[in-house]
């Protein structure tokens, strides 16, 4: 006699589990616990079988007829249902694995082994913000240039014109990265070039005019803001750090501040490129640290802040160069350019500035790294710059 939802709904525990019967080899299972369970039995090559078709109430008893009806077209067809039923998830779980938010996230993560993690987070909010909402769910291999170019003018729109030209690059460091692990054959985002409008001049951290130095070195040390900002903007000048390695400075970073070896050493984590990074300390960089100390208290971090990050928040020594005269003439960041182009034309090697930049060699030949290497070079270096603006601050506005 076949079941009704009545039966299925009213079906009580027993201390032993037993069947319902609906025909054709459906059944409901009830199990001494009461959950009730599909199942289907048939015979296949001879042998007798069960299939898992459920659980009541969440497959309904309509569904559960449904898909034994389903079952038996597979078996008179010549498949096995349970056969049928596995292949059917291994493709919805390859489809869940193709999707594009799927291969974005495993580039995330190896990608992000080698970045910050303030830029890995950075990039996965952005492509969170403008990408994996449109095209997250497609498999990544039927994504299309059209659908890439719809996406990425409604960033346009908005007049975010270079976010619009960053997404386009991280969008195609995800499809090579699919072409290269097996989920994609080509990548799309190739087909887009000079397809996005022009965003004009790429947007560098601009570096302070070599002629203002002079004028500016001395409005530093006449400021009369806040003195840790000045302090912080005196020590990114003698250091060639990145603000974020240089706000975040911990006192247990600083070693052998009382002789000739004074050193800052900065660990991976906190390094753009993860990798330990030495700053072999000037005479003038070490009396700023000392400075610095009497105004610090007792935080760990040298540069404090009641903030969320507990330390100088990301724009405090920009606005500084603002109220110092310097909007849209020099960011902190440019600091590292300008010591980059005065050392290499003071014929510093090469490669000592580069380790002192942190910059990762990009040629496989040139890219074994020790933190260490040069150091006493860098460190004459290192001195020589201190001095050589010792020297500039004194003059008018032309190089020394």
């Amino acid at each position: 006699m076949a079941l009704t939802d009545t039966n299925c709904r009213n079906a009580k525990a027993r201390s032993a589990p037993y069947k319902l019967s609906d025909g054709g080899g459906l059944h409901l299972l009830v199990a001494p616990s009461g959950a009730r369970y599909w199942r289907l039995a048939y015979r296949w090559m001879g042998k007798q079988r069960t299939l898992a078709l459920g659980v009541y109430p969440a497959v309904s008893l309509a569904s559960a007829r449904d898909a034994r009806d389903e079952a038996k077209r597979n078996l008179a067809a010549g498949s096995d249902p349970s056969a049928v039923k596995r292949a059917s998830r291994r493709a919805a779980k390859l489809s869940a694995d193709n999707t594009f938010e799927a291969v974005a996230r495993d580039w995330h993560d190896v990608w992000k082994s080698g970045r910050t993690e303030f830029y890995a987070t950075q990039v996965m909010r952005r492509l969170q913000a403008d990408v994996l909402p449109e095209i997250g769910q497609r498999p990544i291999s039927e994504i299309e240039p059209p659908e890439l170019l719809d996406l990425l003018r409604k960033v346009e729109k908005r007049g975010v014109h270079e976010t619009a030209r960053r997404l386009h690059q991280l969008i195609g460091q995800i499809f090579r990265f699919a072409v290269i692990t097996g989920k994609a054959k080509r990548n799309p985002a190739a087909d887009l070039k000079g397809a996005l409008r022009a965003t004009g001049e790429p947007k560098r951290h601009k570096m302070m005019p070599r002629a203002d130095l002079p004028v500016f070195l001395r409005s530093l040390e006449n400021d009369s803001g806040e003195p840790r900002t000045r302090l912080a903007l005196k020590l990114v000048t003698l250091t060639f750090l990145r603000t974020t390695e240089l706000r975040g400075g911990k006192w247990s970073e600083l070693e052998n501040l009382e002789d000739p070896s004074a050193l800052w050493r900065i660990p991976a984590e906190r390094m753009k490129m993860r990798k330990e990074h030495l700053v072999p300390l000037s005479r003038q960089a070490v009396e700023v640290i000392r400075e610095l100390r009497r105004l610090s208290g007792i935080s760990d971090f040298m540069f404090p802040s009641p903030g969320k990050e507990g330390y100088m928040s990301n724009n405090t020594m920009l606005y500084a160069l603002y109220r110092l005269g310097y909007h849209g003439r020099a960011t902190t960041h440019g600091f590292r350019s300008l010591a980059s182009t005065i050392l290499n034309e003071h014929n510093f090697n090469r490669d000592w500035i580069e380790r002192q930049l942190a910059h990762v060699e990009r040629n496989e030949v040139r890219r074994a790294y020790n933190a260490a290497e040069w150091l006493q070079d860098r460190r004459d270096m290192m001195q020589w710059w201190a001095d050589y603006l010792d020297r500039f601050a004194m003059t008018e506005t032309k190089a020394a």
